[in-house]
């Protein structure tokens, strides 16, 4: 069920094994209703996520890319989930210098049992992708000074 007639958009998701990739599990199995846009990728935890593939899904055609964890304090591997906020915040502030808005990427927090609040979300961001449309197309090289730049601040 895309958002738009017929037109998808790419999204890519990294999902933590244990709970966003459950509760995604869960709505599948409730048979809610959620937009086609998504291609998740299973990651073991949240915090096995490099920024740098955030910026990489953009830079090759992603429209937008979500990042889903366990709660904070919930985390299979302990501290994952904290280790993946605090990059992920910082990497967000470097998308509008790689050329790209903010709003293009989201993380959250989804349990294993949360399969409605999965359906929430994944709707709420593909509503949000659709409304800034395709994303830019980056023609060059991106400076490998800011990339350096926010390898060392990540």
């Amino acid at each position: 069920m895309p958002v738009l007639e017929g037109k998808e958009l790419r999204i890519v998701g990294f999902l933590c094994n244990w709970c966003s990739y459950g509760g995604a599990d869960t709505a599948g199995v409730g048979r809610f209703n959620q937009p086609t846009d998504l291609r998740i990728i299973k990651v073991p935890c949240s915090g096995r996520i490099d920024p740098l593939f955030i910026v990489k899904a953009l830079m090759n055609g992603a429209d937008g890319v979500l990042v889903s964890g366990c709660h904070p304090r919930d985390c299979h591997y302990a501290e994952g989930n904290f280790y993946a906020r605090r990059r992920l915040e910082i990497m967000q502030r470097f998308l509008p210098i790689l050329g790209y808005e903010p709003e293009r990427f989201e993380y959250t927090w989804v349990s294993a049992s949360e399969g409605q609040r999965w359906q929430q979300v994944v709707t709420s961001f593909t509503d949000q992708i659709h409304k800034l449309g395709p994303a830019p197309k980056i023609v060059g090289p991106v400076a490998s000074d800011t990339l350096n730049q926010m390898a060392a601040a990540l």
